[in-house]
This record gives C-alpha cells, structure tokens and sequence, in this order.
C-alpha cells in the first residue's frame, strides 16, 4: 500500500458504500490512507457543482464521488508533465489538489477531462483499518496506474479490473471466490 496504488473492491466486499469500486490512493502513512474513487462519475457538471467559483463557469464534465466521506469537499486529480503548484504528486503526472487556491489555478488553466477530474467527497482508512480489509480479503491492490486513474470508461473500469484478476487468478488454479487474502495481493501488485 503506497501513494498510487488502485485499490479494486473484491466481490467479497459487502459494505454498499464501496461495493464495486476503484480506488486511487492519494495519500498512506502510519496514520491512515486517502483515496479517491475513479470509477464513481456523477451526473453533475463541474460547474454545477462548483457554481461559486467563476474557474468552473465553463467546464461540463461530471464532478466524480470520490467516496462515502465529507461529501462537502472537493479535490482533484490533475495529470500533466508540471508539478503544479500546491498539489502533491500521487504517481507518475498524476498530481492530487487538495486546496481551494490550487483548484481554481487547475480549473482556470484545463478545461481537458483527460488531464482534470473533480471529485466531491473522499474514501479515508483509519490507522491499520485498510491493512485490515486487506487481509479479510476485501481489496486487489493494483500498482500505480497513471492510466487507470484517468480511464476513459470510469462506469465499467471496476468491471474490466475484476475480469482481469479473476481470469488470472483461475489460470494460476485459485477457486473462485474463496482466492483471497495475501495471494491476491502479491498477483495484483505485480500488474
């Protein structure tokens, strides 16, 4: 578990609020971790949903739920070859912008979808909480993915991910879908 990492909601996860989610980690350290859910895109454009700051006046893409958590915050993703200014750098030119001021600089400068996501709202683990649901079995952890945090077809990427580990999981003779815990872990993380 690190910065970067996508965290990919097994079947076996019940909890309704991240069923069938992908998760970008944003932040990880003794005390906890912070994500974001790339795979939950609203039906609210961004200016909608940011009517009070005059940056978001022209952007019509869809905010995203970036999980069950606050759902009066907002952050973003921003990807490009700059280290924009405020933002921490999450993977690769994935950057995380967590202040308003960093906000609208992304906003007044990208109007690409492909290089901006919003997102209200954020998925937070407690200290040792994630490692715990990882080892029940409730998560495939991905190794960083530039790509997959701005995946194209957010509404199906938890399915294609899914796919993907379950057909490799059955080639490497696991039965599904008691192939959890540590082996999953080691076979998602060397994706």
């Amino acid at each position: 578990l690190a910065p970067g990492k996508i965290l990919v909601a097994t079947r076996n996860l019940t909890d309704p609020l991240f069923a069938k989610s992908v998760i970008l980690l944003v932040r990880y350290d003794s005390n906890g971790a912070l994500g974001l859910m790339v795979s939950r895109q609203s039906h609210v454009p961004i200016s909608n949903a940011l009517r009070n700051l005059p940056e978001a006046a022209d952007h019509s893409d869809p905010v995203f739920v970036g999980g069950p958590v606050d759902l009066g915050s907002v952050f973003a993703l921003a990807r490009g070859p700059g280290h924009p200014k405020d933002a921490t750098e999450v993977a690769g030119d994935v950057y995380f912008i967590s202040t308003k001021t960093a906000l609208e600089k992304a906003l007044d400068g990208n109007s690409d979808s492909a290089k901006l996501r919003v997102y209200v709202g954020y998925s937070g683990w407690g200290a040792r909480q994630l490692e715990s649901e990882v080892q029940r079995g409730s998560w495939y952890i991905f190794s960083r993915s530039e790509d997959l945090a701005f995946d194209a077809k957010p509404a199906t990427l938890w399915s294609r991910l899914i796919s993907k580990t379950e057909r490799q999981l059955v080639r490497l003779g696991f039965t599904m879908p008691r192939a959890i815990g540590e082996h999953q872990v080691a076979l998602a993380a060397r994706r």
